[in-house]
């Protein structure tokens, strides 16, 4: 073979080699203890070839064990301690990264990942990545509070919640501080959120966070503090119409115009009308005063008109009063024998009434007095 073939020999096995599938990946990662991390390893499919297999291993401690397979009857998960923390993107063609929740320290290593493929002509093809894991424990950082500016300002009466956020091995805690005078602090609730259902006036103040985990061997990172000032009750808007009338002797606004409506500002606590309870016992007080006079006055013109007596008046002309002063006690007679003949025409009730016989007694008296 001259020199011309060796060459073309040479170009057609390059060609041919980058032809085949191939894996990228990292050579070291490093993990949060207790976080999660993903170490990977990825490859672009080639014409020609179709995945066969796909697994990863650890190597730890001299000893080699296959974590997770993937072949024609689905997903395995080989090792115990690794079921339910770890899995391989099924629905990505080319990704073949596998992913670590819950790190633990016994999880360093060295992690391979492996791909056999399948050609046409049924020969597999395999490819190896070997990637260093190392798991560290990190302390909680320096929270950073979110949902607020170093001055926050919202009306009474609004809701608000504030967020404090770390990076570091989990589990991280969280607590709410509110700075008090003479750099104390009074420690309000744990939990990662600070929240107002409604907010007042008394809520404003210094606020700030801490975060502590167990990698941080107890020391707690304090937060940048932030100021949240609460203003008073809202303004109130209210539509108020001028029509004022009367009911039952108090006013009350009707609540229409006949020419316009007129909208006012209220600020501050509405006016409350005075309880009808404050001015009426001293309305039933007059009440009752008033009636027991009227009822007083009633029975003293009861009482007069029963006492007086009663007279009956004659009006005569002044010849008939002359005649009487000559006749002398003829006209008397006269005038008894008048009153007695009445008197028979009454009923036997009447002469049984005590007023007819007050009646009578009097007009005798009355003529007595007169001389007749």
């Amino acid at each position: 073979m001259g020199e011309a073939g060796r060459i073309v020999v040479f170009v057609m096995t390059f060609i041919s080699c980058n032809a085949l599938p191939g894996l990228s990946g990292v050579h070291q990662i490093t993990g949060t203890w207790m976080g999660s991390t993903t170490v990977p390893c990825t490859y672009v499919s080639a014409e020609g070839f179709t995945l066969h297999t796909l697994s990863w291993s650890l190597e730890r401690d001299s000893r080699v064990s296959t974590i997770f397979l993937r072949d024609d009857s689905g997903d395995h998960i080989l090792l115990a301690n690794f079921r339910g923390r770890v899995s391989v993107p099924k629905h990505s063609p080319g990704d073949a990264s596998l992913l670590i929740e819950k790190l633990e320290m016994p999880d360093n290593g060295h992690y391979t990942c492996q791909v056999v493929w399948r050609s046409t002509d049924n020969s597999l093809i395999k490819r190896e990545l070997t990637t260093t894991v190392k798991v560290v424990k990190v302390a909680a950082t320096k929270p950073i509070i979110r949902g607020a500016e170093p001055g926050l300002a919202l009306p009474a009466g609004a809701s608000a919640s504030l967020s404090c956020e770390a990076s570091g091995s989990p589990p991280i805690s969280y607590r709410w501080f509110r700075s008090g005078p003479a750099g104390t602090a009074e420690l309000l609730s744990s939990g990662a959120q600070l929240a107002w259902p409604s907010l007042r006036p008394s809520d404003s103040g210094t606020y700030f966070c801490e975060a502590e985990n167990r990698a941080g061997a107890g020391a707690a990172q304090r937060s940048d503090a932030v100021q949240l000032t609460v203003t008073d009750v809202p303004t109130t808007t209210a539509t108020l119409q001028r029509n004022v009338g009367t009911t039952g002797g108090h006013h009350s606004t009707t609540g229409r115009e006949e020419s316009s409506d007129m909208e006012h500002t209220v600020t501050g606590s509405p006016r409350v009308a005075p309880s009808p309870l404050l001015y009426g016992p001293a309305a039933a007080l007059g009440g009752a005063a008033l009636g027991a006079l009227l009822a007083a006055g009633l029975g003293w013109w009861r009482r007069r008109s029963k006492e007086e007596p009663l007279y009956e008046v004659a009006f005569r002309s002044t010849a008939e009063v002359a005649l009487l002063h000559t006749e002398g006690e003829a006209p008397a007679k006269s005038l008894q024998e008048e009153m007695y003949s009445n008197t028979e025409k009454t009923t036997k009730k009447d002469r049984k009434n005590p007023e007819y016989e007050n009646l009578v007694t009097a007009m005798e008296s009355q003529y007595e007095v007169e001389g007749i």
